[in-house]
C-alpha cells in the first residue's frame, strides 16, 4: 500500500519546481502524491504576491488539518500548519534570498518566523551543504542534504549530439566561442557577464529561460530538448550570480554536458564549484579566462562529469525513499 504524501503542485520551470517534479516521479511506485495548488506564479504583479498567495492558500491548508499522511513542503505556507502537521513534515529549503522578496518588509519577518518553526518538522532537506550550515546556525539540527539529481539516460543521449549540428542550429560559426551564462532572469549576473565580454572578438554570450531582464543578446526560451542542444553548442559556462542560489541546475547540467565553467562561489554554487573543481571568474580578465577555459574543454570534462554523475535518479529515489519511510 502506497504511503500518502502531500506537497505543493510542482508546476513551473524554476529549479525548485524541477526538483519537486523529479521527487514525485522518483518515488511514484511507493508514494501517492496529493497536491495543493501553488498560486505564487499566477499573479502578474509581483508586489505583495507572497501575501496574496498565503491568503488564497489558507482554506486549502485548513482542509488538510484532519488528514493523515506526510507533508513535503517548500513554501512559506508552512506557517499555516498546526504543530501536529509540522511534526509530519519534511521541509525542503532550496535557498533563502532577500533579493527575491516581493512582499518586503513583511516577507523577511515571515521567513524569520518560519526558521524558528523548522525545528518542529520531522526533517529539513537542503540541496547543498551551504544551506544546511545556514540552518544549523539558526538552531535547526535535523537537517540533511539531498542534492539535485539528473536523468543520466537523458544526459548520455545529449552528450551524443552532433556538436557541429548543434552549433549550426544556433548560428555559432566554427571560430566563435559560445559562452553560456544561464537563465536571463534577475540577479543571475547576466548583465555583468555581457558587459565584461562586450567587444571581445569571437565571444558570444548566450542565455536561456524567460528573459525577465530584457537581455538583447543571443537568448533562447526553448523546450527541454533544444535547451540541451544549446548547451551542447556552447564552449564555456560563466555563472556570476549576485543572489545566493541553491545548487544551480543550469551550471550542473552545463558541466555534465562537457562545458568547463567559471563559477562565482556564492552559497550553493560554491559547493558545486568545489566539488567539480571549477575556478572563480575575474571580471577584469574574464575574456582571457573564457578563452583559457575553452581550450581545456576536453581535458577537464571527465573529472567534472564523474563528480556529478553519481547524483542520478537511483541516488535521488533511494535518499528520498529512505527519508519518507523514516518519517512515516
Amino acid at each position: 500500500m502506497k504511503r500518502i504524501v502531500y506537497s505543493m503542485e510542482p508546476v513551473g520551470r524554476t529549479g525548485g519546481r524541477v526538483y519537486l517534479r523529479m521527487l514525485h516521479e522518483a518515488t511514484a511506485d511507493d508514494v501517492e502524491w496529493r497536491t495543493v495548488p501553488d498560486h505564487k506564479r499566477t499573479y502578474r504583479v509581483r508586489r505583495w504576491r507572497k501575501l496574496r498567495h498565503l491568503a488564497r492558500l489558507a482554506p486549502s491548508i485548513r482542509a488538510l488539518h484532519g488528514t493523515t499522511g506526510t507533508f513535503v513542503w517548500d513554501d512559506l505556507s508552512l506557517l499555516l500548519f498546526t504543530p501536529e502537521m509540522r511534526a509530519r513534515t519534511v521541509f525542503l529549503l532550496h535557498h533563502y534570498e532577500p533579493l527575491q522578496h516581493d512582499s518586503a518588509p513583511v516577507e523577511t519577518m515571515l521567513w524569520e518566523h518560519l526558521f524558528r518553526m523548522l525545528p518542529q518538522c520531522a526533517a529539513v532537506v537542503c540541496v547543498a551543504p551551504y544551506w544546511a550550515d545556514f540552518l544549523r546556525a539558526r538552531g535547526v539540527r535535523n537537517v540533511q542534504v539531498i542534492y539535485n539529481a539528473f536523468d543520466m539516460t537523458e544526459v548520455e543521449r545529449a552528450r551524443g549530439f552532433d556538436r557541429a549540428e548543434c552549433r549550426a542550429e544556433f548560428d555559432l560559426p566554427p571560430d566563435a566561442i559560445g559562452v553560456y551564462a544561464g537563465k536571463a532572469v534577475h540577479w543571475k549576473g547576466i548583465e555583468e557577464v555581457s558587459a565584461a565580454l562586450a567587444g571581445g572578438p569571437r565571444l558570444r554570450v548566450i542565455t536561456s529561460g524567460s528573459n525577465t531582464i530584457g537581455f538583447d543578446g543571443a537568448h533562447y526560451d526553448v523546450e527541454r530538448e533544444r535547451y540541451l542542444r544549446l548547451l551542447c553548442a556552447c564552449d564555456v559556462g560563466v555563472f556570476l550570480p549576485r543572489m545566493r542560489e541553491g545548487w544551480s541546475r543550469c551550471a550542473a547540467e552545463a558541466l555534465l554536458l562537457g562545458l568547463p565553467c567559471l563559477i562565482r562561489p556564492v552559497a550553493g554554487l560554491g559547493d558545486l564549484a568545489t566539488l567539480t573543481g571549477q575556478p572563480a571568474p575575474d571580471l577584469d580578465r574574464l575574456a582571457t579566462q573564457v578563452r583559457e577555459r575553452a581550450a581545456t574543454r576536453q581535458a577537464e570534462a571527465k573529472a567534472a562529469y564523474e563528480a556529478l554523475a553519481r547524483f542520478d535518479l537511483n541516488y535521488f529515489g533511494n535518499a528520498w525513499g529512505d527519508l519518507l519511510a523514516q518519517v512515516a
